[in-house]
């Protein structure tokens, strides 16, 4: 059998325009995944009141962030998916590698088309977050799922839940957090910012929160911290009910309070710089953090496409492949 690999993240505008960002927004929040309410009160309600006001904020936000060649979590996804073709190469593995995205373009049904033309009946999904939800991981398997209703032979397929205690995952954020102390020093705090997902999905059992606190755990113990010297927090809540806790902005604004005047951010659950990290995390709660008194403030990149981040994939597929 010839494997193939599928990398998966979640999606992003095709411009940073009001129009493309209500197109993906549509998709996006039309996932009973994302949100779970009856359809009858949540459509009148996202196409009469969420998109026509909020695509066009949307849009001015990714305007400020997008880069010349396009959309950040595009550019970054692609330039992954380049450089795990070439891992391949190198380790003479003939593994063909495509990209979708749960929402927009490349579709996953187009990304298939490009591993069945390569010769691939068998398959190996990678969806690009480290920490498993219902929201993200089990929507990939869901898009998956609906995609080979429509083949008469199914491919074989290994579907990656979460690697959120990977070594190789541990060891590029770890790094990655050296190499910006090697450069810059080191602050009074580490905090470790995480996707937040409203509560009720953890009390009916997503693992997400468990998972983000493992991650950071195992960070801090990489980097030899004590356990005054980081923090886990949960950003980009939607919404006017409970999602998990600490909330990041909140914590912008008591930190300093707390003696805490230079901080260092780090999004581990983001596998690639997009929206949420390089404008919410690297401007919004910077302006909160300097506003509320803090002196100093450094968001630290995604893993993107790193040499040890390309090296944690492809030990992941390898291992499935074993």
């Amino acid at each position: 059998m010839k494997t193939g690999v599928l990398l998966v993240n979640l999606g992003t505008p095709t411009a940073p325009t009001a129009k493309a960002v209500k197109v993906f927004l549509s998709q996006f929040l039309h996932d009973y995944r994302v949100v779970d309410m009856p359809r009858v009160v949540w459509c009148p309600l996202l196409h009469g009141i969420i998109l026509p006001f909020r695509a066009p904020k949307v849009a001015k936000l990714y305007q400020s962030i997008w880069w010349p060649e396009g959309s950040p979590l595009m550019v970054v996804s692609q330039r992954q998916q380049q450089a795990l073709s070439k891992a391949f190469v190198r380790e003479g593995i003939d593994m063909p590698v495509a990209l979708a995205m749960s929402y927009g373009e490349p579709s996953m049904a187009n990304a298939w088309q490009d591993l069945k033309s390569a010769g691939v009946d068998r398959v190996i999904i990678l969806p690009l977050y480290p920490q498993y939800s219902v929201s993200t991981t089990a929507s990939v398997f869901d898009s998956w799922a609906r995609l080979m209703k429509t083949e008469t032979c199914l491919p074989a397929f290994r579907f990656i839940h979460d690697y959120h205690d990977h070594s190789g995952y541990i060891q590029a954020l770890a790094d990655s957090v050296r190499a910006h102390w090697a450069e810059h020093g080191q602050a009074d705090m580490l905090l470790l910012s995480y996707h937040g997902i409203p509560k009720r999905f953890q009390e009916r059992g997503d693992p997400y929160g468990q998972q983000c606190h493992r991650t950071s755990e195992l960070v801090a113990e990489q980097l030899g911290l004590e356990r005054h010297q980081w923090r886990t927090t949960f950003q980009s809540r939607f919404g006017r009910e409970e999602w998990l806790k600490p909330y990041t902005d909140e914590a912008m604004k008591t930190l300093p309070n707390e003696g805490i005047k230079r901080l260092d951010v780090i999004c581990p659950a983001f596998s690639a710089d997009c929206l949420e990290t390089l404008e919410e995390i690297a401007e919004q709660n910077k302006a909160l953090f300097i506003k509320s008194g803090g002196e100093q403030y450094r968001y630290i990149a995604a893993l993107n496409d790193s040499r040890s981040h390309i090296q944690m994939m492809l030990d992941l597929v390898c291992r499935e492949l074993a």
